[in-house]
């Protein structure tokens, strides 16, 4: 199983940013250890702060790996054209957020990206990745 995961804009600051929202642990620390508790699956990580390099990333793996991973950051409340990509590609997507958007600021409250993903987890710390990963191993 090939599994891609793709955060957006800020994540990069994981570790850094607003440690009492979104921890003290930087994403590729935690990318590690998912690689080591899933080696029968193929992961790939990418991250981006620009909005277009998302859209080019679902277009490429969209159509060849079993599932994709977006944490969309701030483009999930703002990204009409994010959201049609989803649409238009064939991989199931599951949208993660590390923080619950719902007990955040009222703009956060709407998802545009996630009508189109499989699911949606929001408010599970990191953990939310990995409770993406095993929803796409228990589903094929």
């Amino acid at each position: 199983m090939k599994i891609q995961i793709i955060n957006g804009p800020n994540l990069n600051l994981l570790g850094v940013r607003e440690k009492s929202i979104y921890g003290d642990s930087s994403f590729e620390f935690f990318y590690a250890e998912l690689k080591i508790k899933y080696t029968n699956t193929e992961l790939d990580y990418y991250q981006s702060n620009v909005e277009g390099e998302i859209i080019n990333k679902l277009h490429e793996v969209g159509f060849s790996f079993d599932g994709i991973i977006l944490n969309g950051g701030g483009y999930t409340h703002t990204s009409v054209a994010i959201a049609d990509a989803i649409a238009a590609i064939k991989v199931p997507v599951i949208e993660v957020h590390i923080s619950n958007i719902y007990a955040r600021e009222e703009y956060r409250h709407v998802s545009l990206t996630g009508k189109n993903c499989k699911g949606v987890l929001t408010g599970f710390g990191l953990d939310g990745y990995r409770l993406a990963i095993e929803s796409f191993l228990t589903s094929c």
